[in-house]
Formats: structure tokens, sequence, C-alpha cells
């Protein structure tokens, strides 16, 4: 994975400004906000994409970690869960600004890898690249173009 050389378009009309359009390449996602107002959504929305690219990223990773070392692995699958907890130092907390984001991975591996390549790839998937930068934290620089 390249960092860096693909600029994303992101744009959202007036008549639909809870919905958003993503251009990447040759491609169009969707992102939908909207079911917060009105219970209906046309796509998922801007966090389902942030847990979508955390969990491609961790599968790729798995697969050309087991490849190169030529292990059985199958099929890598991994279900993620964002969402605001209390920190462990701050256990019976009760004020909204100290939770902090926790994404959850469940990691489930098929076939007939030994425990020590299932504790191996449970390793190397804390290592895709996405991952690191959400951990590393991300500062976002905003230009405003005349």
């Amino acid at each position: 994975m390249q960092e860096g050389i693909n600029e994303v378009v992101v744009s959202a009309e007036a008549a639909t400004g809870l919905v958003a359009t993503i251009r990447a390449e040759e491609q169009e996602i969707i992102i939908d906000e909207s079911g917060l107002v009105s219970g209906s959504k046309t796509g998922p929305d801007p966090y389902d994409h942030i847990l979508g690219a955390l969990g491609a990223c961790t599968v790729i990773t798995l697969h050309m970690y087991a490849q190169r070392k030529k292990w059985p692995l199958e099929r890598a699958e991994v279900r993620l869960k964002h969402e605001r907890v209390y920190a462990d130092d701050c256990v019976g907390c009760e004020k909204e600004d100290t939770k902090i984001n926790q994404v959850t991975k469940k990691l489930y591996l098929q076939g007939p890898l030994t425990p020590e390549q299932r504790q191996r790839l449970e390793d190397i998937s804390a290592r895709c690249p996405v991952q690191k930068t959400l951990e590393a934290g991300l500062k976002v620089k905003t230009i405003l173009v005349p």
C-alpha cells in the first residue's frame, strides 16, 4: 500500500447534504448519514468506511504475510466495532469528555494453521498501515481554497 499518491474527492449537494459521494480513482462510493434523520440510508456512514478501511488493510496484510511464509491461511475475516468508552484509568467516570474512541477487531482465521501461526497472524494484524496511522494519531490540515 502506497502512501499519499491519490487524491480523493468528496462532495455533497445542498439537496442531499447528508449524502456524500467519494471519488477515488475511477470508483464512486456513497456515504450516507441520512439514516440519523430519516431512518433510511443508501450507503454506509463515515465510521463504517473507517472500519472498512482498517478491516481491508488488516486482511490484506494477513494474506500477504501468510503467502510470503507459505502458511495455509485460506480466509481471513475481521469484524470491527467502533465505540466511545471510558479509558481504563477512568472506570466509573460519567463525563462524556473522558471517553476515548475504541475499535474492537474480532479476527477469524480459516485454514489448517498451527496455534503458533494463528498467534503470529494476530500479532501481524496490528501492523497494517491503516492501523498504524490511526493509532499514531492523525493531524488534519485544512486549506480554504478561494
